[in-house]
Parts: C-alpha cells; sequence; structure tokens
C-alpha cells in the first residue's frame, strides 16, 4: 500500500488521536512529541521543563481513502486554533495548534488552508496554528497510545466548535 504520514499538535494529545482514530482511511495513530530541541523527551519533561516540544499525533492514512485536505478539515475542527499555546484548561507550548509537514504537497495544503479559514471567517480570533517542517517524531510513553479506547471512556479533550470544510487545491 501506499500509505501517507502527518503529524499534528492540537492540545492534548489524547483526544486529537482519538478524534483521528475514527475516521475511514486513517490507517494508524501514535502520540508523541516533534517540534523541540531535546532528544527522547519524557512526557514529564514536555510538561514541565522547556524542551519546546509539541504534544502531536503522528498517523498513517491512505490518500484513495481520506485526502490531507480532509484531514486538516478535521484538525481546524476539533482543537481551537486561534489560542496561542493553549487549549482549554490546558496551558503551555506543549498545547500549542501546529502542522508539521513532511514534504511539499502537504506544506502547500496547509498554508491554502489557512487562506481558506481567513477568507471564509470560520473564527472570531486569527488563527495561531505553526506551520512547521516534520522533524524526529518521538513517541510517548505507552500509556499515553489509544488512551481512551485503552480506559474504556468517551474523550473529553478536544475543544473544537467550528465545523471547518477546507476546498482541494486547483492543480495548475
Amino acid at each position: 500500500m501506499n500509505y501517507k504520514t502527518a503529524t499534528f499538535g492540537g492540545g492534548c494529545f489524547w483526544g486529537i488521536e482519538s478524534m483521528f482514530q475514527e475516521l475511514d482511511g486513517v490507517i494508524e495513530t501514535s502520540v508523541g512529541f516533534m517540534g523541540g530541541t531535546t532528544d527522547n523527551p519524557t512526557y514529564k519533561e514536555v510538561c514541565y521543563t522547556n524542551t519546546n516540544h509539541a504534544e502531536v499525533v503522528h498517523l498513517k492514512y491512505d490518500p484513495n481513502k481520506v485526502s490531507y485536505t480532509d484531514l486538516l478539515s478535521v484538525f481546524f475542527s476539533i482543537h481551537d486554533p486561534t489560542t496561542l499555546n493553549r487549549q482549554g484548561p490546558d496551558v503551555g507550548s506543549q498545547y500549542r495548534s501546529a502542522i508539521f509537514y513532511h514534504d511539499e504537497d502537504q506544506k502547500m495544503r496547509a498554508l491554502y488552508a489557512l487562506e481558506q479559514i481567513d477568507e471564509q471567517d470560520f473564527f472570531k480570533n486569527p488563527v495561531v496554528t505553526e506551520i512547521a517542517p516534520a522533524g524526529k517524531f518521538y513517541i510517548a510513553e505507552d500509556y499515553h497510545q489509544d488512551y481512551y479506547k485503552s480506559k474504556g471512556i468517551a474523550p473529553h479533550c478536544g475543544f473544537g466548535t467550528v465545523n471547518v470544510t477546507l476546498k482541494e487545491p486547483s492543480k495548475n
């Protein structure tokens, strides 16, 4: 199969992982850290020291079933991309809104998504989502993986209140 990889940070990684797991075409998810300066950080280090990592969901998806633009629509719908270093009660740079692109096509689609969001006024405040090249992904400890599924509880992380539907970029 010709699967692709996508990485998103949108607050507590437990919640965004559970939302992406529901999508047809998402093959596999892992939660962890990206975008920081410390090698092999632990959850405790990310939360309590200055590693600069974001909590992220790292996913493998089938582009024949779900497009990257569809993933972006879900991403912008399941968290608040207008709050800097915060999602609901979770505060800190590890909770920032971030898209880590894995190739130039993902970068272009992420930038195009921001243009659409600005033009269509999906949100009352400006979007502060970081768009950056994907760096090394550090998987979080086992007890963070499939958190809500393993606990048998409904997700309560995730603070998106806007249904964002993005268009595919034109193929010029």
